[in-house]
């Protein structure tokens, strides 16, 4: 599998899988309804806000997808934060993992202390286990903070990881 810096052609592979995702709102906390153009611009960062990933595989499919930016401004900004969509058709065949160590060697080369992710949602158990397998902590979960379309009102983790000093 490549992972490589994502260009602007790459967006309607891209668009392809993740708009079923965000539409199904079980696990992104998009408007489950927005638009494309709006997901492009929050997806496909400008040079100097941040970093987006495709990962391909041997046949050249887009099959996932990482973006990378500061998590807050000035004081805060020596923390990133990410986002993740992986090809439904491709799960559990390591392109989350792959992304997500990308992602990490990025964030460090970047210059990034740390990653935090502010809306992991609780009922995502495979991210959530994925997450922490890499080293990630849940350091708080705030109660009923996503509606789930199947199961109602769930937690999201607030979830850590220190990046200097730290191999994954």
């Amino acid at each position: 599998m490549l992972i490589r810096n994502a260009v602007h052609d790459d967006w309607p592979h891209m668009w392809r899988f993740m708009q079923p995702i965000v539409k199904a709102g079980e696990t992104f906390t998009w408007d489950p309804d927005i638009s494309e153009e709006d997901a492009r611009a929050n997806w496909l960062h400008e040079p100097g806000t941040g970093r987006t990933l495709v990962a391909i595989d041997g046949d050249g499919a887009i099959v996932g997808t990482a973006e990378i930016h500061r998590n807050q401004a000035g004081p805060g900004s020596h923390v990133a934060n990410a986002g993740f969509m992986v090809d439904p058709a491709h799960e559990g065949r390591g392109v989350g993992r792959a992304l997500v160590n990308r992602v990490l060697e990025a964030a460090r080369v970047d210059g990034y202390r740390a990653m935090q992710f502010n809306a992991v949602v609780e009922t995502n158990t495979h991210a959530v286990a994925l997450w922490q397998s890499i080293g990630f902590e849940i350091m708080a979960t705030i109660p009923e903070a996503f509606l789930h379309p199947l199961k109602g009102y769930v937690g999201l983790h607030v979830m850590y990881r220190r990046l200097m000093g730290v191999r994954s």
